[in-house]
């Protein structure tokens, strides 16, 4: 598994690592500048109030005219009431765009998911999955609909209004823009410390998330073996690390925001003693000097927000690239570029020379599967049989292009299953899992998952639906509340471990596939539900090319013939009873079975 517990922010350019969102960005670019340009506005009416103020006090309020004052004060109210619409603009223009561009990553993220293969999703934890997939993409929505237009807006508001400080006198301007000065390079430091901290932040929350899923998930286990308090210590370390960072990042603003403050208000002190001095000289009057101060008020709000606006750009980026990291992974298992299409499939599966070994393997080590040669017949029902550790779940998940092979190829009626797209190949493959996973929906959704082809609620859809739960002994769902309707639990954890095998089985055997990959799929039914689970197998299994990995002598006799796996290789093909005669590591791997068999029925006699 993936562990985040160092920040690895890739080597981009802040501007360059959030120009990738543009493609996302780039159909509502219109409306983000139309926000933009509201923000500005409204920026420009608050850095005009100054001026006109400064013609009130030096004009009606000077001369008494009441008259005058009036109408001065309904220009400063129609300023407040156009910068307040222009406000509202802002938000009416990027609030929806903001909200569509994270509609769309969240989309193409999950799509993205859906695509990469397993061998990344055995690599990754899925709480970091999950937190880019909600907190990373809802903080660049944020970003978007409003960090990223002010900092623009507030950038060009402190340029406009510092080029105004001028206006009233040069001493004054040069006073508050050198004071003001160190603000840039304690933003430098901030970037340095708080970029690497946003990033730390961010994996140490996808490791919180990742053990609460876990002790979600394992709360039963948890239970049973009283390890409650242990999850709660771990999680606890956990929680404080991830506050103790938070800390760190709460000091780096702190410290950011006591520059913004200190520095403004020194500014304002030096700026009022010249002003003072100067007006003395008579080189400034006084409505200059209130518009003067009145300016670098307006100025002091887009001053001070820098800090925290360049703060959550640096989230945004940190974000951007955890984002990135899932959509720049490499994906050897893609459709080919010219895809053979097999029009009616006869289930031929053949494994020619083939080899396989996990990405991480040390090279001294040797292929997992090591050089397979193995050929089921269309209709041929194959047993998989082997010692522990011996590859038969990893030689199960090269037919349907859940891992490629490393090594040799597997074909399909001649047709090397590379050549096929990927929708096509698993609409002719099939598979069933010792560990049954169930979705939260209803029966029927989970036993037809396979079946987009079928009308929702059709007579066939019913009639495929009644097959594949009688084949798998599954009359159990009738009893359920709502029937085949009923909603089970997450990952079908309200069933047992049987009932979740036989829905599990029943899926795989409604999606009528040419080939059906069987790994140990009856390991946790009993006995006497295994037996007749076994027998309607037998009748559905007669049209359909299976490979079954038998860890039962019970399943063993489903098989029309045997193939022997050992140390990743085919050592012996052919019928139960030959293969008992004539293989001595044969005997040894059928007698372990039947050794485990004894003891699962002597649990259920003590049951």
């Amino acid at each position: 598994m993936t562990t985040e517990a160092e920040p690895k922010r890739s080597e981009l350019s802040t501007a360059r690592a959030l120009g990738r969102l543009l493609p996302f960005a780039k159909p509502v670019l219109p409306r983000l500048a139309l926000g933009a340009a509201s923000a500005l506005g409204a920026s420009l009416l608050a850095l005009a109030m100054p001026l006109v103020l400064e013609q009130i006090v030096g004009g009606p309020i000077a001369s008494g005219d009441i008259a005058l004052i009036a109408w001065g004060s309904v220009s400063i109210l129609f300023l407040g009431l156009a910068e307040a619409l222009m406000v509202w603009l802002r938000r009416w223009f990027v609030l929806g765009p903001a909200t569509r561009v994270e509609y769309e990553i969240r989309q193409s993220f999950y799509a993205r998911l859906q695509r990469l293969p397993v061998s990344f999703h055995d690599r990754w934890q899925s709480g970091q999955l999950l937190s880019r997939m909600m907190q990373d993409i809802s903080m660049l929505r944020r970003w978007l609909a409003f960090g990223l237009v002010l900092l623009v807006v507030n950038v060009l508001t402190i340029a406009v209004g510092s080029v105004l400080l001028f206006r009233w006198h040069w001493l004054l301007g040069t006073i508050f823009l050198v004071t003001s000065a160190p603000l840039w390079y304690a933003g430098y430091r901030f970037e340095k410390t708080y970029g690497s901290l946003a990033r730390q932040s961010q994996d140490q929350a996808g490791d919180l998330a990742t053990a609460v899923e876990e002790s979600v998930h394992g709360i039963r286990v948890l239970k049973a073996f009283g390890r409650g308090k242990h999850a709660l210590q771990k999680f606890t370390r956990q929680a404080e690390t991830l506050r103790e960072t938070e800390l760190h990042k709460a000091r780096a603003i702190g410290w950011i925001w006591f520059w913004l403050v200190l520095l403004p208000d020194i500014a304002f002190a030096l700026c009022l003693g010249a002003g003072v001095y100067l007006a003395a000289l008579g080189q400034i009057n006084t409505a200059e000097l209130v518009a003067f101060f009145a300016m670098a008020t307006v100025l002091r709000w887009p001053m001070e927000s820098i800090g925290f606006l360049f703060s959550f750009m640096l989230d945004a980026r940190t974000a951007t690239d955890r984002i990135f990291e899932v959509f720049d992974e490499d994906n050897p298992i893609v459709d080919p570029e010219t895809p053979t299409t097999i029009a009616n499939p006869r289930g031929a599966l053949v494994f020619e020379d083939v080899h396989f070994r996990y990405q991480d393997a040390a090279a001294r080590e040797r292929d997992l599967i090591n050089g397979v040669d193995l050929v089921l017949e269309p209709g041929e029902t194959m047993a998989l049989v082997g010692l522990t550790g011996s590859g038969k779940t990893t030689l199960t998940t090269l037919p349907a292009r859940l891992y490629d092979v490393t090594g040799g190829r597997v074909t399909l009626d001649g047709v090397d299953v590379r050549d096929l797209t990927l929708e096509e190949l698993r609409r002719h493959v099939g598979m069933a899992f010792e560990d049954a996973t169930l979705f939260s929906q209803s029966v029927r959704d989970n036993v037809l998952l396979g079946r987009e082809d079928l009308e929702p609620g059709s007579a066939e859809a019913e009639a495929v639906l009644r097959e594949a739960l009688s084949v798998a002994q599954a009359g159990f769902v009738d009893d359920l509340p709502d029937g085949v309707d009923t909603i089970i639990g997450e990952e079908g954890m309200s069933l047992s471990g049987g009932q979740r095998q036989r829905l599990a089985l029943a899926r795989a055997v409604a999606a009528r596939p040419a080939v059906l990959v069987l790994d140990d799929p009856l390991s946790a039914l009993d006995v006497e539900t295994e037996a007749l689970v076994e027998d309607a197998l037998r009748e559905v299994l007669h049209a359909t090319t299976a490979l079954v990995v038998a860890h039962r002598p019970s399943t063993v006799m489903l098989a029309d013939r045997v193939a022997l796996l050992e140390a990743g290789r085919i050592t012996a093909v052919g019928r139960h009873s030959d293969l008992l005669r004539e293989s001595e590591h044969y005997r040894h791997v059928i007698s372990s079975l039947e050794d485990e068999q004894t003891r699962m029925r002597e649990r259920e006699v003590t049951l």
